[in-house]
């Protein structure tokens, strides 16, 4: 049987969503926390974009540190060979990439405007995967856009094509939301046992059904006798609607009924990290979690029906499928009701160094502590909020990769 890898796409998609950002520093911690949590894949970034570069980069050095080990750091281009050029000029260390290209009659009509046909679509992304295996890229996924509203005749041959051309999974894009369950179980099954290849399931929430459509995806892939990887974002963030939300996809494949037993994960997913990263995401994106949100929102756990409140204290499976415990939950939250010191980009060396000595850090100079402490004034005038105590570890840990990631300098 195949197993379920998760690559998660919030510092690719989530980071397009209209009104959202995220600092470079933002950016690197989700990657560590994405490493801790066991995701198998980050979508880092956008490697044709020149302001993405240096963290990129400075990435792939946490990579070779060891630091983001074992997950892997893929970069998202379109699938032309311009962008794969592109992309080994700006960051020649990349090893992994995804390259998209949009196959639906309806995108290729609607935005080439009648100046490229289906045979173009192939033509176009072969010399891609061959500029990129030239450049010698270890790992290349080929995306279909809008696959979901693509002839199946035609979604085949393009499949097929970037498997003999050198691809290692073919990314399924229900790009609108526009699949249900049991289209894109069916639809993914075929592909999966026709092509014989690894498929990836990236999915939108138009309609509200982005986790259902995820996993039945992945289901569909399995039963087709491959591999099947889900594209997730932490809390679901994502363009428009939304994309797959990590912690619930996780939690459909762990709790709902049978799934573990025939759908299992090919690497230790570890949900106890769940309530950290997404708390962590909903405070570098400034978005509050919603109350509903499974597993992590305030009321996940919360009973105020009589009946409930009485089930649950006399056996908590009652009314709770898992435990809090199991999402990393439970942990008194300190709130600070008096003096509170916190790092700004106007901080001062003695409040920089009574924040890092509560957390047990100490400077072996005056210098070092100055060194950091600029440092962490550059960070909060990217992020324009106070920095989290991670985020203020890695800088002290890291100085030379933190400056790295601080840099926007334009280049030429």
């Amino acid at each position: 049987m195949g197993k379920v890898y998760l690559i998660d796409v919030t510092n690719r998609d989530g980071v397009q969503t209209a009104r959202l950002g995220l600092s470079k520093l933002a950016k690197t911690m989700l990657n560590i926390y994405l490493n801790e949590m066991g995701v198998y894949q980050s979508e880092f970034g956008f490697p044709t974009t020149k302001h993405e570069s240096y963290y990129l980069r400075a990435n792939l050095k946490l990579q070779e540190l060891g630091v983001l080990q074992p997950i892997q750091l893929g970069g998202w281009i379109r699938a032309t060979a311009e962008d794969v050029e592109q992309t080994f000029k700006l960051v020649p260390e990349i090893k992994t990439l995804n390259l998209s290209i949009s196959t639906s009659k309806q995108m290729i009509d609607g935005k080439f405007q009648g100046r490229k046909s289906e045979k173009d679509i192939l033509t176009m992304a072969k010399e891609a995967l061959e500029v990129a295996r030239e450049h010698g890229a270890q790992s290349v996924g080929i995306n279909a856009e809008d696959a979901s509203r693509t002839d199946m005749e035609f979604l085949l041959r393009f499949a097929t094509m970037a498997k003999e051309y050198g691809a290692d999974r073919f990314r399924y894009c229900d790009t609108l939301g526009y699949d249900n369950p049991f289209t894109i179980y069916g639809t993914c099954k075929l592909l999966a046992e026709k092509v014989g290849m690894p498929i990836e399931l990236h999915c939108h929430d138009d309609l509200g059904m982005v986790v259902a459509n995820s996993v039945a995806g992945a289901m569909g892939v399995i039963d087709g006798g491959q591999d099947a990887y889900i594209n997730t974002t932490v809390n679901g963030i994502g363009e428009r609607a939304g994309n797959a939300d990590l912690v619930a996809v996780v939690l459909a494949l762990k709790k709902s009924n049978g799934l573990d037993a025939e759908y299992k994960f090919g690497m230790p997913v570890h949900l106890s990290k769940a309530w950290k990263i997404c708390k962590y995401a909903s405070y570098a994106f400034n978005v509050p979690i919603p109350i509903n949100q499974p597993g992590v929102g305030a009321n996940a756990f919360a009973h105020s029906s009589g009946i409930h409140a009485d089930g649950v204290l006399k056996d908590p499976q009652n009314y709770e499928l898992y435990d809090f415990k199991e999402l990393g939950r439970g942990e008194p939250e300190t709130v600070e009701t008096g003096r509170e010191i916190s790092s700004g980009q106007y901080s001062g060396i003695s409040g920089f160094r009574h924040i890092m000595g509560k957390m047990e850090k100490h400077f072996d100079s005056q210098d070092e502590a100055e060194e950091i402490l600029e440092l962490v004034r550059y960070a909060n005038v990217l992020a324009q909020k106070p920095l989290v105590a991670d985020e203020l570890r890695f800088i002290a840990q890291y100085p030379e990769i933190t400056r790295e990631l601080l840099t926007l300098a334009p280049l030429s």
